[in-house]
């Protein structure tokens, strides 16, 4: 492709972002990809070794066929690049009967018709000796569930993107992206250059590169509330920390025995964990609940407080592990009001379509959500059901409709 223009740019290559560029490269598209670092990195929220699919979608269960579309193009990833990407293990969902968690999904099981069923203590105990159940809670068990390996995703979508043809610049940082009249304009720079060099004049400033396309799909991540000219709605980003505690016993917590799980009780944010993927550490962490931050601000740091409310969830859900994480990492939210994507248009920028606001729980998606991305790219629509993701919706509307 050179340095000529292309029918779409990629910015921003994470989860959504590599998906989009694989996809619309599938479609025979000139795509071109850029991102400040050098992905699969761990600067957002695309990395930490395993993220959760459910099927049994107690967000709402317009969510489920979106759900069986990813599953889909997750197994086609593996064939077109023989990587090891989704491991179905089933999930536990546990909750008392009538909580948002397990209400929720279990009202999108039974209008879906996926294969589920509620469990006491004692059957869940034989099932599933490494979970604890709380006094008042029930389990809610889904086949259709399992984990995704994040890093790995992001690589093989890059990689197979490349073979199809797409041209993909890392370390390259986007400063805008500008309606021109026949698309869009796409202003780059090398990441190693300082912002400021943006002020200056003379060769600093020749540094900046303007590529033209005739549609640009904006997913910065965690950078996205700062991102210029796209109009974007409210979002703020917010710090999650993650750990991993050693097993004493890791056939209990192998994949083939030991489902992805999920809590949430009458207070307090909701839990999740999932099997052992190196035969010695279970990895679990807290949904919501953490510090409002920026992409380029936040503190990376584990310390006490981090590490105090990963013991007391090992404490408290968890059987058979030791209760001091033997290491943790900080990850990023990128959150909407409602806690519904950003699918669509950029309200502020012509020509620019917006993937974001993904909330802690999108990942999954990423795969229908980046063909979604090269539906509207190419075509301008797109069949699959995405007016809960409207770019431009009001909060209180949405709220009505969809929660």
């Amino acid at each position: 492709m050179g340095e000529g223009a292309a029918d779409v740019a990629v910015v921003g290559l994470g989860a959504m972002g590599s998906m989009a560029l694989w996809r619309l490269a599938a479609r025979g598209a000139r795509v071109i990809g850029y991102d400040r670092f050098s992905p699969p990195h761990d600067r957002g929220a695309t990395h930490g070794e395993s993220r959760m699919l459910r099927s049994a979608y107690h967000e709402g269960a317009f969510y489920v066929p979106l759900v069986g579309e990813a599953i889909d193009l997750w197994r086609q990833l593996e064939l077109e690049t023989r990587a090891e990407l989704l491991t179905l293990t089933g999930a536990q969902l546990l909750g008392p009967p009538d909580g948002e968690l397990v209400a929720g999904a279990l009202a999108s099981a039974r209008e879906h018709r996926l294969e589920h069923r509620l469990l006491d203590e004692p059957e869940l105990r034989r099932r599933q000796p490494g979970l604890r159940l709380g006094p008042d809670d029930v389990a809610l068990w889904e086949a259709r569930a399992g984990l995704l390996r994040p890093e790995a995703c992001v690589a093989a979508a890059l990689a197979r993107a490349g073979e199809l043809g797409a041209e993909v610049h890392r370390n390259t940082t986007v400063v805008g992206v500008s309606p021109d009249g026949e698309g869009v304009v796409v202003h780059s720079r090398p990441s190693a250059q300082p912002a400021a060099a943006l002020r200056a004049t003379g060769e600093a400033a020749s540094r900046v590169t303007a590529r033209h396309a005739r549609r640009a799909v904006v997913s910065v991540g965690p950078w996205l509330p700062q991102f210029p000219g796209l109009g974007t709605p409210p979002l703020w980003v917010e710090r999650q920390v993650m750990g991993w505690f050693a097993v004493d016993d890791p056939a209990t917590f192998a994949p083939e025995r030991f489902c992805v799980w999920a809590h949430q009780g009458t207070s307090g944010p909701l839990t999740y964990g999932f099997p052992t993927l190196d035969g010695a550490t279970v990895k679990a962490g807290v949904h919501h609940g953490g510090q409002a931050t920026t992409a380029d601000t936040v503190d990376r740091t584990v310390g006490e407080a981090d590490l105090a409310a990963l013991r007391a969830l090992a404490m408290t859900r968890l059987r058979g592990v030791r209760p001091e994480p033997v290491r943790a990492r900080v990850c990023l939210y990128t959150n909407t009001t409602d806690e519904h994507f950003l699918v669509g248009p950029a309200p502020g920028c012509d020509g620019a379509i917006l993937l974001g606001g993904f909330s802690g729980h999108g990942f999954k998606f990423a795969s229908v959500i980046g063909d979604i991305a090269a539906d509207l790219a190419l075509t301008g629509s797109t069949l699959r059901q995405i007016a809960a993701f409207a770019t431009n919706r009001s909060d209180v509307a949405v709220r009505g409709e969809f929660r």
